[in-house]
């Protein structure tokens, strides 16, 4: 009774409904991606040393952030994370949308309306209370600019009777991002928009995408030895070294959309202030593409299954986080400032796929 008492008081639904969503939204667009972004990939997929290299890559780059973050190096190594993250964010909007600008004429009109719409929202909105800041005027400008842009695409496409991949219909959202992220976050004196709504819009959608274009990559045994991997490494990150939490911490600060944020729900107040839940794009990615992989290998069902036995699992885990970080401080004799979500993912995971090897073995004989 205590148990249940104790689950409740900590129960969260928004963060567990939120990587639910996630993992659901990449099994929708994975039939509408797949091909394309295999072509454009020109059918490559990784191998065992693929894997391991990739994941000693993550190991490399987080303990380097930690690293040097912990060493104070100042504003230069933040411009340079700030400067490679936009590029590697940009450059992955830009390749989705132009796989996908191929629109009939009615489509690339109603996509780049949206588009103009927003933008001139934006730019007036931008001129009122309480957004006016020192660069009201840039602001508006720049985005009145990227309203006019778009315009002059919808006008372009009465005339235009080639519907192959354009490159104006697919700049629109990565001009829209990068002018979000420069004038609401990096020089921006007004009332936050960036963070938290932005900050998670964005990150959600960086989520998606990464899990699309990195699945159609694996294999199911190369997904199988990855999620072993990243698990391994996740746990020595976070509860061994920490590298993992301060590096988390170091994005955060920059604003750049590596965290979703959500408050918990039902709400929790602690001395008046609500409490949120983070989860790294990373745990995202992970839980992405096992179920992703789940889904192409034993079919939509499965797939489903194994999405919510994830989501389950992490909420459990999730309720009783309080409880399990107290317990671990006094033997890791140190402060924990997280715990790793690829162990609270790959629990709920691994009992689906163990399940559906033992019932294909008894099938067979």
């Amino acid at each position: 009774m205590f148990k249940y008492l104790l689950f409740m008081a900590n129960l969260d639904l928004a963060m567990p409904f939120a990587l639910l969503v996630v993992m659901l939204t990449t099994f929708f667009f994975n039939k509408r991606s797949e091909e394309k972004l295999k072509d454009a990939l020109q059918g490559r997929e990784f191998r065992t040393k693929d894997v391991i290299f990739l994941v000693a890559i993550i190991t490399i780059t987080i303990s380097a952030i930690a690293l040097i973050s912990a060493l104070n190096p100042g504003q230069i190594f933040q411009n340079i994370i700030l400067v490679v993250f936009t590029l590697s964010y940009s450059m992955l909007l830009f390749i989705f949308s132009y796989l996908f600008s191929n629109l009939k004429k009615r489509s690339a009109q109603i996509f780049s309306l949206m588009f103009c719409s927003i933008g001139f929202f934006i730019g007036t909105i931008s001129l009122l209370e309480p957004f006016l800041d020192s660069l009201t005027f840039s602001r508006a400008l720049s985005f009145y600019l990227f309203g006019i842009f778009a315009l002059s695409v919808i006008l372009f496409e009465f005339k235009n009777e080639k519907f192959e991949e354009r490159w104006f219909i697919a700049i629109q959202p990565t001009a829209l991002y990068i002018l979000f992220f420069v004038f609401f976050n990096l020089v921006y004196d007004g009332i936050s928009i960036w963070s938290p709504i932005l900050l998670n819009i964005y990150g959600l959608l960086l989520a998606v995408l990464i899990i699309l274009y990195l699945s159609s990559l694996f294999t199911w045994k190369t997904a199988f030895i990855f999620a072993v991997l990243l698990t391994i490494v996740d746990v020595i990150l976070v509860l061994g070294t920490g590298s993992m939490v301060v590096a988390a911490q170091q994005f955060t600060n920059l604003g750049l959309p590596m965290l979703v944020r959500l408050p918990n729900i039902p709400l929790r107040y602690v001395d008046g202030v609500l409490i949120s839940i983070g989860l790294g794009l990373g745990d995202f990615f992970f839980a992405g593409i096992l179920s992703l992989q789940t889904y192409k290998k034993y079919g939509k069902k499965i797939g489903i299954i194994a999405a919510l036995s994830m989501t389950i699992s992490f909420g459990i885990f999730e309720a009783f986080l309080p409880e399990i970080i107290q317990l671990l401080e006094p033997i890791l004799q140190r402060e924990i400032g997280g715990f790793p979500g690829t162990l609270m993912i790959i629990i709920g995971w691994l009992p689906i796929v163990a399940w559906k090897i033992v019932s294909q073995n008894k099938n067979q004989r």
